[in-house]
């Protein structure tokens, strides 16, 4: 927004626009710093006002699982939904910093306020009432597909195509997908993505700074794909697709990532703010929606390797109790209740995933030249 008024005043006034705010690069920086100052600065005055509201967060997931439960105790009536603040700086940067000629920016925005409209109404629902676990899970899911076939079906209404291409990691020929039956793919698919890296990034949150920190490699990986596909001569160069309007998706993640890294202030350990659903299932679902618009699904499984692992912990534990006469694969699920069962001591246990995710983040940056 705040570009197109600058380009205004320089057209119909004697103001002219500099021309470092009309570069991607300059832009992206500007994006990341406004949602870490604002996180930073409003974190004190936003976890004083959840303290007075109560919003405090609830240890009933851990009922059964006794030593677990016993660690995480001292984390009862911690305030959540300090998601509200990252994903209110997000919007600011979103309105100061990026290009409203482009789809990709009403794609982002929307996503983010819907998302966090499902994420918000989990949160009060399990604060109204202790022993409410929030919307059911079938609610939630059917939720979120509809954001997701709605944000899809505009995106294939504003920016059709007679194929889609799907880019594998170290590998140079895209898979191609082409038809009637490409549309209906890529909305099956991509909806698939948005859903599954919304509940996966929740799945994850369940440490001090686990999540966050998690969310920030990730999101810096994206943000520098989107940079270099935004640019015709970069992209050419190292043989990756042109994307019109890339570069407005890499200012987004340099804001989500600004946002997390502000966040992870208060939230690593221990931790005096928690992100809430409202958090964590709007970062991932949109690290899933920006994965789609770059077209960078698969990078996205392997530069989100820890969210992978963590959900298919879930669903192999969930398997093995209902098939396997109750037996279980893990002491607890996710995987990294699993480590704490075992003795590790949270901040060990957050520490390593975090260097796991960054040498999977290292990985995908470097798919960019071995291809």
């Amino acid at each position: 927004m705040l570009l197109l008024i600058l380009t205004w005043l320089s057209k119909y006034t004697s103001i002219h626009l500099p021309t470092a705010f009309s570069y991607v690069s300059t832009r992206m920086v500007l994006g990341a710093m406004t949602t870490l100052i604002f996180t930073i600065f409003l974190g004190p005055w936003f976890i004083k006002k959840l303290y007075e509201l109560r919003i405090g967060q609830s240890v009933t997931r851990l009922e059964d699982v006794p030593a677990l439960k016993a660690l995480h105790e001292k984390k009862k009536d911690t305030p959540t939904m300090g998601g509200i603040l990252i994903i209110a700086g997000m919007l600011l940067s979103l309105v100061l910093w990026m290009d409203f000629t482009k789809i990709q920016t009403y794609l982002l925005g929307g996503s983010t306020i819907a998302l966090g409209i499902i994420g918000g109404l989990d949160d009060y629902l399990k604060l109204r009432s202790k022993n409410s676990q929030g919307l059911r899970s079938k609610q939630k899911f059917i939720l979120q597909c509809i954001i997701a076939v709605i944000t899809f079906g505009i995106l294939l209404w504003f920016a059709p195509t007679r194929g889609y291409a799907y880019y594998i990691p170290f590998y140079k020929h895209p898979f191609i997908v082409t038809g009637m039956f490409g549309g209906g793919f890529f909305l099956l698919a991509s909806s698939f993505i948005m859903v599954g890296t919304s509940n996966a990034v929740n799945l994850t949150d369940g440490l001090d700074g686990l999540a966050s920190g998690l969310v920030v490699m990730v999101a810096v990986v994206l943000a520098l794909f989107g940079f270099l596909m935004n640019n015709v001569h970069i992209s050419s160069y190292l043989n990756i697709e042109h994307i019109d309007g890339a570069g407005e998706v890499a200012i987004y993640m340099c804001a989500l990532s600004g946002g997390c890294l502000g966040f992870l202030w208060y939230n690593g350990h221990p931790a005096q703010v928690f992100m809430g659903d409202i958090g964590s299932l709007t970062l991932g679902g949109i690290l899933g929606l920006t994965a789609v618009l770059l077209r960078r699904e698969l990078l996205l499984a392997l530069i989100g390797g820890v969210f992978v692992i963590e959900t298919l912990s879930v669903i192999l534990q969930v398997l093995s109790y209902r098939y396997r006469n109750k037996k279980r694969i893990f002491r607890c699920a996710p995987i990294h209740h699993h480590f704490e069962h075992m003795g590790w001591p949270e901040t060990k246990v957050v520490l390593r995933f975090w260097i796991v995710g960054l040498l999977l983040a290292m990985i995908g940056v470097s798919t960019i030249k071995f291809q």
